[in-house]
């Protein structure tokens, strides 16, 4: 494992306790509270860079990181995933922070979050705020997810078709991607086309194809959380609705829920100003403290 000192820089690598590293951004290290952005499933850190940037700006150390086999995070030899190497790894990540971080988890990152907080070290982080998730999940929303992955094994010829593709999967998205905004999520290949910065064993892991067996752990988790909680959840989300929301405040009755009504599950990017503004309201609650 790394200490404190490992992840100062403001972009650096951790050393998982595998050997497997991870990329990380450090943003106000001196800064409190710390907070800790996991992203969701497919995507990679820089899912969080507006929002980052912004809560950097007030006085919060924002870490962020590329889960393994994602972005410019290393991959398991072999390709063999499992959910323990992804909650081993935030667990990490949390400790090595000077103090108790706030998780900000988008989907697959708010998962580990519940399960690290439910089942492994409920102080472990001060807070937690889940973005468009609840334990248990409408399966057409991910499987339109997964289905957008799984698409274009053999890549693109350019950024312009990946653009096109990105395009047409968030339709509701005004413009298209420029080549400097996809650079990120694309890797050149040995016969120089563009493939998705994801290891694509990661899509043949227990993680897509028993998912949804997870569910009665995640729940029983979810009801064992003591710290904190936020959900954040798209009114036009696919991943979650009405019923799963009910059913996870049924589990947790001290969490918060904020519908932001014009985001899909892709909160973030969606309404980023909104999420911005209700993290950083959140933080203010948690125990009278300003964030600065």
């Amino acid at each position: 494992m790394v200490t404190v000192a490992s992840i100062a820089d403001s972009s650096s690598r951790f050393t998982a306790a595998d050997g497997v590293r991870l990329a990380i951004d450090v943003r106000q290290p001196e800064g409190r509270p710390p907070l800790l952005f996991a992203h969701g499933f497919g995507q990679t850190r820089h899912a969080w860079t507006a929002t980052a940037d912004a809560l950097a700006g007030e006085g919060c150390r924002c870490v962020s990181f590329d889960s393994r086999g994602h972005g410019e995070s290393e991959r398991v030899p072999g390709g063999d995933y499992h959910m323990e190497q992804f909650v081993a790894d935030l667990v990490g990540l949390a400790r090595a922070q000077p103090e108790p971080p706030v998780l900000v988890g988008a989907s697959m990152g708010g998962l580990l979050g519940l399960v690290v907080a439910g089942e492994i070290e409920p102080t472990l982080f001060r807070a937690l705020v889940l973005v468009d998730i609840t334990p248990r999940w409408e399966t057409a929303g991910v499987e339109r997810i997964l289905a957008f992955m799984q698409a274009h094994p053999d890549g693109f010829a350019d950024y312009a078709e990946a653009a096109e593709q990105i395009a047409a999967y968030l339709p509701h998205r005004p413009g298209r991607k420029s080549e400097d905004q996809l650079r990120p999520l694309l890797r050149e290949g040995a016969d120089g086309r563009l493939r998705w910065h994801w290891d694509p064993a990661l899509l043949g892991g227990d993680l897509v194809r028993e998912s949804e067996r997870y569910q009665p752990r995640l729940m029983s988790a979810a009801a064992n959380v003591r710290a904190p909680l936020l959900l954040l959840s798209g009114g036009r989300s696919d991943v979650v609705s009405r019923d799963t929301v009910d059913e996870f405040l049924r589990l947790a009755p001290h969490a918060e829920h904020v519908e932001l009504p014009r985001a899909t599950h892709m909160v973030a990017g969606d309404a980023n100003d909104a999420f911005t503004r209700e993290i950083a309201r959140f933080l203010r609650t948690l125990d009278g403290e300003a964030t600065h």
